[in-house]
């Protein structure tokens, strides 16, 4: 089994900033890509950022010069720090990950996401 777990949310004030973080733990052989997404109140579930194993980073636009990902290989941890946050910031962010496991002779990869943690921005 993998787990993703997430820490770093909270309520800020516009202006202000935030770390995310997600530590991946289990019956992990290698991970892919690791990354963030967020859903808004009423509306769907979309990407903020990911990075690859070798460190290729994508943005969404929205958050491009505000947002950075980032991952430490050695601990399983992706990070998202979020500077200049805006009210339309505020959702629940999910950590997500592609991860390769080991069951005897067979690997397999899958998607796995966190919990997810409140990100809160008053203006």
């Amino acid at each position: 089994q993998v787990q993703l777990v997430e820490s770093g949310g909270g309520l800020v004030q516009a202006g202000g900033s935030l770390r995310l973080s997600c530590a991946a733990s289990g019956n992990i052989f290698s991970i892919n890509a690791m990354g963030w997404h967020r859903q808004a109140p009423g509306k769907q579930r979309e990407l903020v950022a990911d990075i690859t194993s070798g460190g290729v980073t994508n943005y969404a636009d929205s958050v491009k010069g505000r947002f950075t990902v980032s991952r430490d290989n050695g601990k399983n941890t992706v990070y998202l720090q979020m500077n200049s946050l805006k009210p339309e910031d505020t959702a629940v962010y999910y950590c997500n990950a592609k991860i390769t496991s080991r069951n005897s002779i067979v690997y397999y990869t899958r998607d796995y996401w966190g919990q997810g943690t409140q990100v809160t921005v008053s203006s």
